[in-house]
């Protein structure tokens, strides 16, 4: 399922080939980020990128290429970008694309599934300080905005987006060379960076809750490790995943993932099943014994 390139990787061929990174990137910044007042006069969609905004592009250009080309040691790497419709990550993207040679580049997507969550159409500001006060107290995850989306619809739509992904990947539709190294780019938004993460490494709602949103055109990268597993830890510091809010036990789960086999299963990782029960009965059948023995690292 790797690209049989990557010596690092010792995990079979299967008939696609991985890439090798995932990167999700949100934005610059916006006119909107500045002053809240630019969204009760422009549609959210619309929102257009700051000076700033545009310089944060250009410099998360060059670092993206420092990484996909492994600090320029990487002869064989290309990139696809998909991208949220929104004229602010339209921008990025186009900033950000001069960073790399055209002979580099696969191709590009507009993607509406990781578009920014929707908060209304015309946003006053007063109202929504109120709004966003009391999500606060409902919870991140759960609470809709009125004439808008909840954190968990914008999850429902990603996961979709996943699914198509996925197929691109086992159809080959971006058209990449096996012997070469495949980098996905997804220029997007804070949230749903954030859930897509939570989405793939199956995070909780509880864990979701406790993460702090990306920086503008701050970037996470999940790398393939030794065995076929993304992870976050291949790429950033335990101090980095600390900052976003991720908690010792997640910076050890992708730790572990960083050299586990494709498809095992951490049996150290507590909300696996220690944070959903308390405990088990004790089962004196055979049966009972016998499925006890085949998953006893599950416990």
């Amino acid at each position: 399922m790797i690209n049989s390139t990557t010596e690092s990787i010792d995990v079979p061929a299967h008939k696609f080939h991985l890439p090798k990174r995932i990167i999700l990137v949100r934005h610059g910044e916006s006119q909107g980020n500045k002053d809240d007042a630019a969204y009760s006069v422009t549609p959210d969609c619309k929102i257009p990128l700051t000076a700033r905004g545009i310089e944060q592009a250009n410099q998360a250009g060059s670092r993206i290429l420092d990484v996909v080309s492994n600090h320029g040691s990487s002869e064989n790497w290309k990139v696809y970008f998909y991208v949220s419709p929104y004229v602010r990550t339209r921008s990025t993207l186009r900033e950000l694309g001069k960073a790399f040679p055209k002979n580099r580049v696969l191709g590009v997507r507009e993607e509406c599934r990781v578009r920014e969550q929707d908060f209304g159409n015309f946003q006053v500001t007063e109202r929504m300080k109120v709004i966003k006060e009391t999500r606060e107290r409902f919870g991140r995850f759960f609470y809709r905005f009125p004439e808008g989306e909840s954190a968990a619809d914008v999850y429902d739509r990603v996961s979709h987006f996943l699914e198509t992904l996925w197929r691109d990947v086992d159809m080959n539709r971006h058209h990449h060379d096996p012997n070469d190294e495949l980098n996905l780019v997804i220029v997007s938004h804070g949230l749903a960076s954030r859930v897509f993460l939570m989405k793939w490494f199956k995070w909780t709602v509880e864990q979701f809750e406790y993460l702090n949103n990306l920086g503008n055109c701050e970037f996470r990268v999940m790398e393939l490790g030794r065995g076929g597993e993304y992870s976050l830890a291949v790429h950033h510091t335990d101090e980095e995943m600390l900052e976003w809010g991720m908690s010792p036990e997640m910076i050890a789960d992708q730790k572990w993932r960083a050299n586990a086999n494709r498809g095992a299963l951490n049996d150290h990782c507590p909300w696996y099943l220690d944070a959903f029960f308390d405990h088990f009965a004790d089962s004196n059948d055979k049966d009972g014994e016998d499925v006890k023995s085949n998953n006893s690292y599950l416990s």
